[in-house]
C-alpha cells in the first residue's frame, strides 16, 4: 500500500478540517442571499473571502496508537459591494475607502460615465427620423 492511500489520523484530521472550511466558505458566503425591499429594489451582498489552513501530526512509535497532530484554519470575511437592481438598471455601490487618487476617481466614474453615454446615443437615435 502506497503511503498516500494509507488510512492515518493525519487524513481524517486533514479531511475534518477541510470540509468545516467547506461548510463556513460556499458561494453564499461571497455572493450573498439577495434582499428585496418593498419598494422593487434588489440588493445583492458581494463579499472577498480569504482563508488559511495549516495541519501536521505525526506516529511515534510502531504503532498508530501513538499519534499526535493537530490542525487549525482562519477565515476572514470582508464586504467589498453591493448590487443593487432598480427598473431593470444594475449598478455597484462599492462598500470600500474612498479613492484615493486621480486614477481611482476616473476608474469609479466610468460606469455612471457609460450610462450617461448609452442614454445620450439612445435619446439621439430617437429623435433622428428614418
Amino acid at each position: 500500500m502506497d503511503n498516500a492511500e494509507r488510512k492515518t489520523p493525519l487524513n481524517d484530521l486533514m479531511q475534518s478540517t477541510m470540509a468545516k472550511i467547506h461548510e463556513m466558505v460556499d458561494t453564499n458566503t461571497i455572493v450573498g442571499e439577495p434582499i428585496t425591499t418593498p419598494d422593487g429594489v434588489t440588493l445583492i451582498p458581494i463579499s472577498k473571502v480569504s482563508f488559511g489552513f495549516g495541519s501536521g501530526g505525526g506516529d511515534y512509535g510502531k504503532t498508530t496508537q501513538n499519534f499526535g497532530g493537530g490542525s487549525g484554519a482562519g477565515v476572514k470575511i470582508d464586504p467589498v459591494a453591493f448590487l443593487i437592481i432598480k427598473d431593470g438598471v444594475t449598478r455597484v455601490l462599492p462598500v470600500a475607502i474612498p479613492p484615493v487618487s486621480t486614477v481611482d476617481r476616473v476608474i469609479d466614474m466610468v460606469p455612471d460615465l457609460m450610462d450617461k453615454v448609452e442614454n445620450y446615443l439612445d435619446k439621439k437615435k430617437e429623435k433622428e427620423p428614418f
